[in-house]
């Protein structure tokens, strides 16, 4: 069987292959599929992130909910070596920084951050998923640790995001992965629950 690790390095080249061209388009029908849904609907507090190192960019899904009237919000990476993640509102002029992986995020000196249990939706970008809903993230165990809480809430709702080629037939799963509620890709939502 192979390895997380193995199988982490060879999902990140495929979806890194896509031309710039494919993420565009690959982004437009994420959002149709997304745009109706009803976890998108019934919801006010959406978070996303910015695309890096080829995945899936959800830019004009939060140009659809910023339209919708939807308060979005970006994973920020807690300072002092935490590896959880806080949540700040993210607007069309939100100043960014770059993190430490080099990741565009809203400063924290100016801004409170959302309990996470505040938000109602979260989007997770992800190396690799299953029909399942199995998620495999890029090893830092950011997204597990931030909402571990999950296991026994009903918010927020966790959605995956990825291109339909980083699907695989089973991802290895460890304890402390959390489970999504479904996957969006630009093919179909995948529906986990």
């Amino acid at each position: 069987m192979i390895s997380r690790s193995d199988l982490r390095t060879s999902l990140r080249e495929r979806r890194r292959a896509l031309s710039a061209d494919q993420q565009v388009s690959a982004g437009e029908m994420l959002c149709d599929i997304l745009s109706s849904r009803a976890e998108l609907t019934d919801s006010q507090h959406i978070a996303i992130y910015i695309a890096n190192d080829g995945e899936i960019s959800p830019e004009v899904l939060r140009d659809f909910l910023w339209s919708s009237g939807k308060q979005c919000y970006l994973p920020v990476i807690a300072q002092g070596g935490s590896k959880n993640l806080l949540f700040i509102e993210y607007l069309p002029d939100t100043p960014l920084v770059l993190n430490r992986f080099g990741i565009p995020e809203p400063s924290l000196k100016t801004v409170r951050p959302i309990p996470p249990e505040k938000l109602d939706v979260v989007f997770v970008p992800l190396t690799g998923f299953d029909e399942a809903g199995r998620r495999l993230g890029m090893g830092g165990g950011f997204y597990d640790r931030t909402f571990a809480f999950t296991r026994s809430a009903e918010k927020p709702i966790l959605i995956g995001l990825a291109h339909e080629c980083q699907k695989v037939e089973s991802i290895p799963v460890e304890h402390w992965d959390i489970a999504m509620a479904g996957i969006a890709t630009d093919s179909r939502y995948y529906s986990a629950t």
